[in-house]
């Protein structure tokens, strides 16, 4: 997997208190949790993360120091952003530098990543969570999530990355990805002949695998003209094999290359959110709004930065 950590996040203002009491204008209401988790049945909403996020720490031995403050979020919610993994991590960070309790960036990871599932029973992978703490500025990070090793795969400053919100949302704990990740597994752990869902799921699997290896090659070697292939074949497969596209993110594809983009496809889970599209730095400006002239119907772009990962500030 290519991840990159974003320039739009999730920002925790907060400070040791007794419990966790957090509060957000860009989340409905607030979050009122024991500082270990306990009672984590009682949350709904963006609590429930919290809570998981505190319940997957205190199982690794950190203090039970609350934290009181304050979230806001440049991330829109359900676009397929990884909004949920920032948020965790945002909260695991917090929750580590206030009891004092230090993780390395791998390990933090998966405990965000248990936390998803503990909250809303989502079988996500570790490689969002992983991007919100192991990015570096100007970097990819090339991530393998059998393994957990992982290295940086330097962005060429030439080309500007354009995220394209759909306005088509969706939360994975209600679309079909977890009918996917079940599918996948399946696919990948049966002996012998599949059908022909399962054969195109394990298909997916093997074509994205080496897709993403040629797109380090080329980003690596400045071959700019392979990347519209690989991205073009690799949102081919998400539709047909993988069948996590929707109507609405094939015409962004389609009117990102129509525009000029040197590659698009979809990111996220699917069924919904966003696409990404590279495109030559000098046109970043006019190009979201000729994308957005032509879709038909709302969406919103950015003009977007690899970033730092995730980290405390004083």
């Amino acid at each position: 997997m290519l991840p990159v950590a974003l320039d739009l996040g999730v920002r925790m203002d907060a400070a040791p208190a007794a419990r966790i009491s957090l509060r957000s204008d860009g989340y409905d209401g607030s979050a009122a949790v024991a500082p270990d988790g306990s009672g984590l049945e009682n949350e709904s909403g963006w609590g429930r993360y919290v809570a998981a996020v505190a319940v997957e720490l205190a199982l690794l031995g950190r203090p039970a120091v609350g934290v009181e403050g304050t979230i806001s979020s440049t991330l829109p919610v359900g676009a397929g952003l990884s909004s949920s993994a920032a948020l965790e991590v945002a909260v695991a960070v917090a929750l580590c530098a206030v009891a004092d309790f230090p993780l390395d960036p791998m390990t933090l990871a998966q405990a965000a990543r248990r936390a998803e599932f503990r909250a809303v029973g989502v079988p996500c992978g570790v490689m969002d969570q992983a991007a919100s703490l192991l990015g570096r500025a100007g970097n990819a990070i090339l991530l393998d999530t059998g393994s957990l090793e992982h290295e940086l795969v330097e962005l060429p400053p030439e080309l500007a990355l354009v995220v394209f919100d759909s306005g088509v949302r969706r939360s994975l704990e209600s679309s079909a990805y977890a009918t996917r990740q079940r599918e996948l597994e399946q696919a990948l752990n049966t002996a012998g002949d599949l059908d022909q869902t399962l054969s195109r799921r394990l298909r997916h699997i093997d074509t994205e695998n080496r897709r993403v290896r040629s797109v380090v090659d080329a980003l690596r070697a400045r071959r700019f003209d392979d990347l519209g292939d690989l991205f073009r074949e690799g949102h081919e497969s998400l539709r047909l094999d993988l069948e996590v596209t929707i109507p609405e993110l094939d015409r962004l594809v389609d009117l990102a290359y129509a525009h000029g983009a040197v590659a698009a496809r979809m990111t996220g889970g699917g069924f919904g959110g966003s696409i990404v599209a590279l495109v030559d730095a000098a046109r970043s400006g006019a190009f979201p709004e000729a994308v957005l002239g032509d879709y038909g119907r709302s969406g919103a772009a950015y003009v977007c930065r690899a970033a730092d990962g995730a980290g405390e500030v004083t």
